[in-house]
């Protein structure tokens, strides 16, 4: 039976403070970019290749926050600006900008209910694409912004990434889950990798790490655990879901009962929650399924 999860206030706090970054950035192709040479004088102008290579700007709160993963190939310049920058743009300037950056698939961009329209929102900080509203946040609108609009607008935000539902943790299951099954984040980075080696390893501070594929390989290899070609999940297994490359997609870790101890991704947004094995099948099912197991 599916419960409701819920972030603790203290955590929303932390997202509020933390999702938007102190440095705006916006992405342009090389022909948009020429709109704008008039007010560059006080931005750092990056190149692309340049800029996914500096190590400043491969920070992971950046990296989530602006969702690089789904930047356009047809950007070549990426403009970082002081949160104050916006504002020196034209109404017309603006709401162009704004539309590029929607275009190419920029982060902090989201889908606005009804509901959480509010007068306090920068109007020109709403555009419409096909129908449906969106907001563009930087961070100097978000800051003016009352904290209880804010507040709404990242409940809505968090359940656009994941559903706040999740199993009842089983009273059989490992005990030192227990405290981190069906809680949100307050840090970026801890993703589906991490989460499974916390789990084989019970070393906690593991958890909140961005764990990479070859890394989360030496984990399982350290700890004995190897491939068995054995049908059945068992408790205490890692499942893990491969692409036709042998790429590492997704993995977890078995709790007993069908039911798995998971996370979906690297942001704070994405709870550690209990799932069952048809859902994650629902999701992961096209890819190559393999099962490791410690030795008894």
């Amino acid at each position: 039976m599916k419960i409701n999860i819920q972030p603790t206030p203290d955590t929303i706090d932390y997202w509020i403070n933390a999702f938007v970054p102190e440095k705006d950035l916006f992405f342009l192709p090389a022909k948009e970019f020429e709109h704008f040479k008039e007010y560059i004088d006080t931005a750092l102008v990056i190149p692309r290749q340049e800029f996914f290579n500096h190590a400043t700007y491969k920070q992971i709160q950046l990296n989530n926050s602006y969702q690089y993963w789904n930047i356009s190939v047809e950007v070549d310049y990426i403009l970082v600006v002081t949160p104050d920058w916006v504002k020196s743009l034209t109404p017309d300037k603006k709401e162009f900008l704004f539309h590029i950056q929607k275009e190419v698939g920029r982060g902090l961009i989201y889908p606005i209910s009804y509901s959480a329209l509010d007068s306090s929102i920068p109007k020109e900080h709403i555009i419409e694409v096909d129908g449906e509203h969106f907001i563009i946040l930087q961070k100097a609108m978000w800051k003016e912004i009352p904290y209880d609009i804010r507040k709404n607008l990242m409940v809505e935000f968090a359940q656009q990434w994941e559903k706040w539902d999740s199993c009842h943790y089983p009273l059989e299951a490992p005990t030192f889950l227990k405290k981190i099954a069906n809680t949100f984040p307050t840090s970026s980075g801890g993703n589906c990798l991490s989460a499974t080696l916390f789990a084989v390893s019970q070393q906690e501070w593991i958890i909140n790490e961005w764990v990479h594929p070859e890394t989360f390989k030496q984990g399982l290899k350290s700890r004995n655990y190897t491939q068995t070609l054995i049908q059945g999940i068992q408790k205490g297994d890692v499942v893990i879901w491969e692409n036709s490359d042998g790429e590492i997609q997704h993995a977890s870790f078995c709790i007993g009962n069908d039911l798995f101890f998971n996370k979906n991704g690297q942001t704070f947004f994405n709870p550690w929650k209990v799932v069952g094995f048809a859902e994650l099948t629902e999701i992961w099912g096209d890819y190559n399924m393999k099962i490791f197991r410690e030795p008894v």
